[in-house]
């Protein structure tokens, strides 16, 4: 039987990998009996469709779907390669802390800060981008530390290869890589960092070619569909939500360390403009739309190397840790008990609840595809609870993901599948079990998103009530005929007036010559007439095929200045 006077002979190795051991175990157990999030099911599509990117995201969190799919079922089949990579990224935090003279109470410190980092700890069994970012952060962060000591062809090879894992994990890498050279500009003169750089570049380059093959989905979506304006929910909730990344304790602790000490070296200078950069980056983007919480969390690696070296230096500090951050540690533990229940909180947390409502869907329509509309989040789910076909149609009123680039449903056009959605006449309640939902058999499936709309208009100054008589072209790339005039699901030319996702105006155009369908990749092209509507102000104009479904982006769009006389 171990005894306490057994663990405390235990030599700081052995502890290290005992608790190392807990860990990996802890997580193991978590990963099982806890319900995968909505953002999970999703990376577990994107397994299922191995690809050099993806809409939202670089492809690591895909290949980590993939391979763990490969080697477990169940919740594993998403979280056991991310379980495993924070162990391997333990390691190299530890590495980072170059601890000349190691013991079991500094063994013990290192742990009790690294579980208390709330989304830290929640990487190690959750499936996310941010898992592999975390990794391969630790190894860039290691090797660059090594790489100031010896600009050794080993390190130039091993930064170059940790810049470019953290590309392919997330674009978030981008600001690891810029605040580091920001802190250490020197490093520009270094003809071996340069290297580094460049051989990151060739390793990044399939990545490359895919977001020019696709049309650079993942750029223009981060750096501009995600801006939204100012809005002061998004403002005021920031700080609030840092807090719970980090724990409000922790992120205290750090606090009077980068405001009290200065960095003793070159290194150190990087850790702290790291945390000052990612948390001052996200506090500006939250002046231009909502900032998720987790996109800082890669800050957590030098807070918890920063907060060990200076516990270790501040009485003060070390006491706080010991009677304020480690007690924390309890409550971090008995929360990530409870959302392996099913209860309350875990639902409200979206940890349970799930399964038996997408299971009872799958009762509902058996084996048809299911179509839905909204979004990402609910097919993904039901895909990976039932293993069943199903696919999202994107609007202009939610955003384009990674399944207007599968682009599933042209494989069920004209035939049977079950809709997820409101349509006057058609949708009705279908009771299952405890669950409701709202839909309707669809005999002859078609959609409109895949279609594209050229038009001849200039952006300029227009007045309200205007009529407009615009030339178009109407390109039907698919396999199958539209049908404008289709009995379940006809399709209507409509103008778009924009301002944002919020505030959209939807104009019926009259066709000088109607269309009634379009033959398998083919066209038709046309004069609409529709008259600009009671708006005034700066307006973004554009065309839409409304199948009743959704309204779908088919056209570009174009400024116009709309003023009343």
């Amino acid at each position: 039987m171990i005894t306490t006077r057994h663990i405390t002979q235990i030599n700081w190795k052995t502890l290290f990998l005992l608790l190392l051991a807990v860990w990996f175990g802890i997580n193991i157990l978590q990963a099982i009996f806890t319900e995968i999030i909505d953002d999970e099911s999703y990376y577990a599509f994107w397994g299922e469709h191995l690809a050099w990117g993806y809409y939202d995201h670089p492809p690591m969190v895909g290949l980590i779907t993939h391979v763990s799919a490969l080697l477990l079922g169940g919740n594993l089949s998403v979280r056991f390669l991310t379980v495993l990579i924070q162990i391997f990224t333990l390691c190299l935090i530890w590495k980072l802390l170059n601890e000349k003279a190691p013991s079991t109470k500094k063994v013990w410190l290192f742990f009790v800060l690294s579980a208390s980092m709330i989304m830290f700890s929640a990487y190690g069994f959750i499936t996310t981008a941010d898992a592999p970012l975390l990794f391969f952060a630790a190894l860039f962060l290691w090797i660059y530390q090594r790489f100031l000591k010896e600009e050794s062809w080993d390190n130039v090879f091993l930064l170059g290869l940790s810049m470019a894992g953290m590309m392919y994990s997330k674009y978030h890498a981008v600001l690891v890589i810029g605040l580091i050279v920001l802190s250490n500009l020197r490093l520009l003169t270094r003809y071996k960092f340069w290297l580094a750089g460049i051989f990151a570049i060739i390793l990044l380059v399939p990545h490359l070619l895919w977001q020019i093959s696709e049309g650079f989905p993942g750029f223009s979506y981060h750096l501009t569909t995600r801006g939204v304006g100012f809005v002061w929910k998004y403002f005021l909730i920031y700080w609030p939500n840092q807090l719970v990344v980090f724990n409000p304790l922790a992120f205290g602790a750090v606090l009077y360390i980068l405001f009290k000490y200065k960095p003793r070296d070159v290194f150190e200078r990087g850790l702290h403009v790291l945390i000052l950069g990612f948390i001052g980056f996200f506090f500006v983007m939250a002046f231009r739309g909502h900032v998720e919480p987790h996109w800082t969390v890669a800050a957590t690696i030098p807070m918890i190397v920063l907060l060990y070296k200076y516990s270790l230096r501040d009485r003060k500090l070390l006491r706080f840790v010991k009677y304020g951050i480690a007690p924390f540690v309890i409550l971090v533990f008995v929360v990530r008990i409870i959302l392996a229940t099913d209860n309350n909180l875990s639902r409200t947390l979206n940890f349970a609840g799930k399964e038996a409502k997408f299971k009872a869907l799958e009762t509902l329509v058996g084996d048809l595809p299911v179509v839905f509309t909204g979004n990402f989040q609910n097919p993904s789910m039901y895909r990976f609870f039932t293993k069943q076909e199903t696919t999202l149609l994107s609007s202009l009123t939610y955003r384009q993901t990674q399944f207007d680039i599968w682009q599933k449903e042209l494989a069920w056009q004209g035939q049977p599948a079950f809709v997820i959605g409101y349509v006057p006449g058609l949708s009705q309640d279908f009771i299952v079990g405890n669950y409701k939902f709202h839909g309707f058999f669809c005999e002859n499936f078609q959609s409109a998103n895949r279609l594209s709309i050229t038009f001849d208009l200039t952006e300029g100054a227009y007045f309200a009530g205007d009529t407009l008589d615009i030339g178009f072209g109407i390109r039907n790339p698919q396999p199958n005929e539209i049908d404008f005039h289709h009995p379940e699901l006809p399709v209507t030319l409509k103008a778009v007036y924009y301002f944002n996702k919020r505030t959209m105006f939807f104009v019926d155009c009259e066709l000088i010559y109607p269309i009634k369908k379009l033959a398998p990749q083919g066209g038709e092209k046309g004069m609409l007439r529709t008259i600009i509507p009671d708006l005034e102000g700066e307006f973004q104009f554009g065309l839409t095929l409304d199948n009743k479904l959704v309204q779908p982006v088919n056209s570009r769009f174009v400024k116009l200045q709309i003023k009343n006389r």
